[in-house]
């Protein structure tokens, strides 16, 4: 058995049996020399589990191998860094430890069952993600291929498919340069959108103008309600990401308060599309309600209100800042100031508007497309309609804002949410105009929804 003890590298190299009839355990604790764990003893937090399969399937038939161990201290100069850690400054190996694991000079790849190595850490911030990295020895970088990561609290399981230098990689999941290219995308998105919102909403004046019976209409009125809301709730975001909140701190407080009511207006009308559209095509019947628009108006812009007084009075309002893993600030905003606020009256609120939204469409697409001019193809382009009905409908109810759920799962669903959102004024215009204009006959569907077998009015006020 040999080892080397220095500052910046751990290392054994042991000989060990090809007939071994357990896995063998080693400890990698940073500060000291990587050892065997026998049968008994504490299981130490950073270790590396070789299976027996392992020794079994080495070539060869040599009864001992020699095994080598390594832990390297990569703090100082530039080794393991590769060009994308050193240019782009995104990420960084986890606590500067790398494992290096080799069985003399040969070249161990495709393992059947994989090698365990267990990386132990604190608690990573949750704009954070961990990955289990080899060395790639021909491309001088880090490389995921062959490796899976296993995450848990306080610890990482790598499992590997073969044998070389391994890391855990910590890598912000909104770095610098990510959240300057979000935050353009959003803000040209929402300029956009606000444009044909303004359309969307001359659009409704016009119509209202000059044809008498648009006016009784209650759709076009709860579109109207959500463009409005959706035009304004762009519009301050554009004010807040484009201004500073250095100001004072009532200044930031009311700019939050704001931001938070318009987002819950846009949430709370988008649900009320979907309860008109669940009274307009699923319930049908008995769906008569004095004063049906104003007890609508007094939900969508009242409940935000009420939620909006309860949230400012616990002072949950102020400056929001995004961090990268050296702690820099990235971006800031009037926003929330206290998460578990921003938890229950915004993402529970999203969850519950969302949820009834979604569930609706469903079943108004599941009707939709059991219709027996649908099913039985009596006209040429009806699944195509039915379609876009579908998406069209899906616009007014938020559907796009649901992308948000799926932002966990990497970088790309988060490009992909903050570009769609960010239009949804858009395709509401759309909507809008294909739903309007430029046919306005008696047998279009008098509610301003998709028409199914029958459609009838809500109310007349």
């Amino acid at each position: 058995m040999k080892t080397v003890n220095r500052t910046f590298v751990k290392s054994l190299v042991q000989n060990v049996s090809t007939d071994t009839s357990e896995d063998l355990l080693f400890s990698l604790m940073p500060a000291q020399i990587p050892r065997q764990v026998m049968k008994g003893e504490d299981v130490p937090p950073d270790r590396v589990r070789l299976p027996k399969s392992f020794f079994r399937s080495l070539p060869g038939s040599r009864p001992m191998v020699p095994l080598a161990i390594t832990v390297l201290d990569i703090s100082l100069g530039n080794f393991f860094k590769g060009p994308r850690l050193l240019q782009e400054e995104s990420g960084r190996v986890l606590n500067n430890h790398v494992v290096g694991l080799s069985v003399g000079q040969m070249s161990i790849t495709g393992l059947s069952e994989p090698v365990e190595i267990t990386f132990s850490h604190q608690r990573h911030h949750p704009n954070m993600t961990l990955t289990c990295v080899f060395w790639d020895m021909t491309q001088g970088d880090w490389d995921s291929q062959g490796c899976s990561t296993e995450q848990g609290a306080e610890k990482t399981l790598c499992h590997c498919d073969h044998l070389t230098f391994f890391a855990l990689l910590l890598r912000p999941i909104l770095d610098k340069p990510t959240v300057q290219l979000l935050t353009r995308i959003s803000q040209a998105g929402c300029g956009v959108s606000m444009i044909f919102l303004i359309f969307a909403i001359i659009f409704y004046v016009v119509l209202r103008t000059s044809l008498q019976r648009f006016k009784s209409e209650d759709a076009p009125k709860i579109h109207l309600a959500l463009s409005s809301s959706l035009f304004l709730l762009n519009l301050t975001f554009l004010v807040s990401v484009g201004s500073s909140p250095q100001g004072s701190s009532t200044s930031c407080w009311v700019c939050g308060a704001v931001f938070h009511y318009l987002l819950l207006c846009t949430f709370t009308w988008m649900g009320l599309e979907a309860f008109h559209l669940y009274l307009l095509s699923i319930r049908v019947l008995n769906t008569y309600f004095s004063h049906y628009f104003l007890k609508l108006s007094l939900a969508g812009w009242g409940l935000p209100a009420l939620v909006v007084i309860g949230t400012g009075s616990a002072n949950s309002y102020g400056v929001y800042t995004i961090r990268d893993q050296e702690n820099r600030i990235l971006l800031e905003l009037c926003w929330f100031q206290k998460e578990p606020a921003l938890y229950t009256t915004v993402h529970g609120y999203f969850l519950i508007t969302f949820l009834f939204g979604a569930v609706v469409l469903a079943l108004v697409a599941w009707r939709i497309f059991t219709l027996p001019s649908v099913t039985a193809g009596k006209q040429q382009g009806q699944n195509w309609k039915a379609v876009l009905t579908v998406l069209g409908l899906s616009s007014l109810v938020g559907v796009t804002w649901g992308l948000a759920i799926l932002t966990p799962l990497g970088l790309s669903t988060i490009y992909i949410f903050a570009l769609f959102n960010s239009l949804q004024g858009v395709f509401i215009f759309c909507w809008f105009f294909v739903l309007y204009f430029p046919r306005q006959s008696s047998t279009a569907s008098s509610s301003g929804t998709a028409r199914l077998d029958q459609v009838h009015s809500v109310s007349q006020e």
